[in-house]
């Protein structure tokens, strides 16, 4: 169920039209809904019923303090990859004993400091990690919780950019690796081998490969009891498409197909979803500035742009785009643009509207990777964010002043400006 719906014609959050929420916040800025947030967080509780497990969000997909408040609320782990991820969600409320921490490149500081807030597990990526975290945790005199990532080489059928599963990805390590690192965590002090991880990438639509993964790793976990080594959670990762453009797999058929793989383990089962929960929980709301016409396009330009958000320029991702409060007449075929200085620059190419300066626009299923991908290019303040809990209207993300773009750069003394 989506709770962005038109309400006299005007395309509305829960229970506040995005005319208002324009009007009081200004554009561009990112709306959410807390009910999708909610409802889709419950979905993944409700279809693993009666499963040992633990639903840890990946706080890349949308990191702002009151989702991840939110969902801890709700009873949710997380999946971190940064130490600034870490103390996010420590800040927001969040509990160390749920989170786990992937990434290939985790610095000593990472380590230690993931260490010493105590968090569930390690997703460790190479063997050099694995004998650093050892080291580090050695050094503490405490002993690290660890998951190895491996890589089932399954592919997934998506986007270059967003694939994590093949040979050829920097991600996780092999089978035979794998073995041995597993060996040489058992055989450390410093090391507790306590699970199993993999993640075969992002915007999956076909739950087949998420099997071929899953039994891959089941094979693995035979392999290893029978060195003496027993694994007590799979981490099957995140990766759950969505719709975009086209149906995505549903979250209890997903799930329902894993656990019927699952069930003769007896392991704690955990997924890693970000995308799933809050893509479609989140617009991002635009103004057209100026309507452009040459021989050959049509293009609306729009005060949002690639730094506002970056999937479309950075691997052609379409997202739906929808006239807040629709006008009749012919539509022509627009090309959604914004002011940054790079062609590169759309939102949407040849999208059927009817367009007039000053319409409002709201790019749809834009809660994942939106905000956390914007940045500065151009010297671009960054979004506001509001979140919309029924008929309240909560600012959680403070659009960015001018001023804020130096605050931390300085003129070295003595120079004249």
């Amino acid at each position: 169920m989506s709770h962005f719906t038109r309400q006299n014609e005007v395309l509305c959050c829960e229970d506040l039209s995005l005319d208002d929420i324009a009007a009081a916040h200004g554009t561009p800025t990112y709306v959410y809904s807390a009910a999708s947030i909610d409802a889709a967080f419950e979905a993944y509780q409700a279809a693993l019923t009666g499963q040992s497990h633990l639903i840890c969000y990946a706080v890349k997909a949308n990191s702002n303090l009151a989702i991840l408040n939110r969902l801890a609320r709700l009873g949710a782990g997380f999946d971190v990859v940064s130490a600034g991820e870490l103390e996010r969600v420590l800040h927001a409320g969040g509990d160390a004993g749920k989170i786990v921490f992937s990434g290939v490149g985790k610095s000593r500081a990472e380590l230690a400091l993931a260490l010493d807030k105590g968090i569930r597990c390690f997703n460790v990526e190479s063997e050099s990690e694995l004998k650093q975290l050892a080291d580090v945790a050695g050094a503490l005199r405490k002993t690290a919780p660890v998951s190895i990532r491996i890589n089932p080489d399954v592919d997934a059928g998506t986007h270059p950019y967003i694939s994590t599963g093949l040979r050829e990805n920097k991600f996780g390590v092999d089978a035979s690796t794998a073995r041995r690192l597993y060996r040489l965590a058992r055989d450390t002090d410093a090391l507790n081998p306590i699970g199993l991880d993999c993640h075969i990438g992002s915007q999956i639509m076909d739950v087949s490969p998420f099997l071929e993964a899953m039994d891959f790793l089941i094979n693995m976990i035979h392999d290893l009891s029978a060195e003496g080594i027993e694994i007590s959670h799979l981490d099957i990762g995140g990766g759950l498409g969505v719709s975009y453009e086209k149906s995505a797999p549903r979250i209890g058929d997903y799930i329902a197909a894993l656990l019927d793989r699952l069930l003769p383990l007896d392991v704690e089962l955990v997924l890693e979803p970000g995308r799933s929960i809050v893509a479609m929980a989140g617009v991002l709301l635009t103004k057209v500035e100026y309507l452009k016409s040459t021989s050959l396009r049509h293009f609306a330009i729009v005060d949002a742009a690639m730094n506002d958000l970056l999937r479309p320029a950075l691997y052609g991702a379409w997202q739906e785009i929808c006239p807040v409060t629709p006008r009749t007449g012919d539509a022509l075929e627009w090309d959604i643009v914004g002011p940054v200085c790079e062609t590169a620059d759309f939102l949407g190419k040849a999208r059927p509207l009817v367009l007039a300066e000053g319409d409002l626009l709201a790019v749809m299923g834009a809660g994942a990777y939106g905000y956390s991908m914007s940045s500065n290019y151009n010297s671009r303040p960054r979004a506001a964010e509001v979140l919309v809990d029924g008929a309240s209207a909560h600012l959680i993300g403070k659009r960015e002043s001018l001023e804020a773009l130096w605050q931390r750069e300085s003129i070295p003394p003595g120079w004249s400006r």
